[in-house]
């Protein structure tokens, strides 16, 4: 099948995983991009412009998916993390929190831990660091773990997760914030890696974090191709 027909409504995407092959691998892409999982399933995924007018990306939103395909993002990616052999998973605001707590729950843990940045008046200072994202990259808000989870992460072996990594700023606030801790994760986790931006700047934290990146799916940078959209990548 090709790319051909009605185009979605902007609530029927994250809807529905299709069977391997519904989508062609075309080289030029109209109204969406189908996301291939390690399967061979398809999630078709809107493309955003970005404010160049050239480029675009693939866009996932996961608290608006069904709950089956949430389900699957999910299982695939607690899958990939078990050879890690985590024992504590750590979901980063906001969407993040959606995915970690799923990954959790199928890997069989009682709970999560969700770190915030909404400042609770038992919060402490030195428990937190500067976080801004792909999304608000006007917003310089403060990533805070809650100093009663320390218990539960300590001496843990811990995978940290967040929705989509694109610039990897909010991974590395994650990373900065374990630190504060004395916690290197053992694994990073994400339903979809976003272009190839992140993987230079979790390199300078790192030359190990992009080894120990986890997606379900990875999805191009796109470009601008008439009134279509090309991968630059991948």
């Amino acid at each position: 099948m090709t790319e051909e027909g009605s185009p979605l409504q902007p609530h029927d995407f994250w809807q529905d995983l299709h069977p391997a092959g519904t989508f062609e691998n075309a080289a030029l892409h109209t109204d969406f991009y189908p996301a291939r999982l390690s399967d061979g399933r398809q999630l078709r995924l809107p493309i955003r412009p970005l404010s160049d007018g050239r480029h675009a990306l693939a866009s996932l939103i996961i608290n608006q998916a069904s709950f089956a395909v949430q389900e699957a993002l999910a299982g695939e990616l607690a899958r990939k993390l078990e050879p890690y052999k985590p024992e504590v998973i750590v979901g980063l605001p906001t969407l993040g929190l959606t995915l970690a707590s799923a990954v959790a729950r199928s890997l069989g843990h009682a709970r999560y831990v969700p770190l915030g940045t909404s400042k609770k008046f038992w919060y402490q200072a030195e428990l937190s660091v500067p976080m801004s994202s792909i999304t608000t990259p006007d917003q310089v808000k403060r990533l805070y773990v809650d100093p009663r989870m320390l218990p539960v992460l300590e001496n843990r072996r811990v995978a940290l997760i967040d929705d989509v990594i694109s610039s990897g700023t909010s991974i590395l606030a994650g990373l900065s914030l374990m630190a504060t801790i004395g916690i290197e994760p053992v694994a990073i986790g994400a339903a979809m890696l976003q272009s190839r931006r992140w993987v230079d700047h979790l390199s300078q934290a790192g030359s190990h974090w992009p080894d120990r990146t986890l997606g379900v799916f990875a999805t191009p940078l796109l470009a601008k191709a008439d009134e279509e959209w090309s991968a630059t990548e991948l």
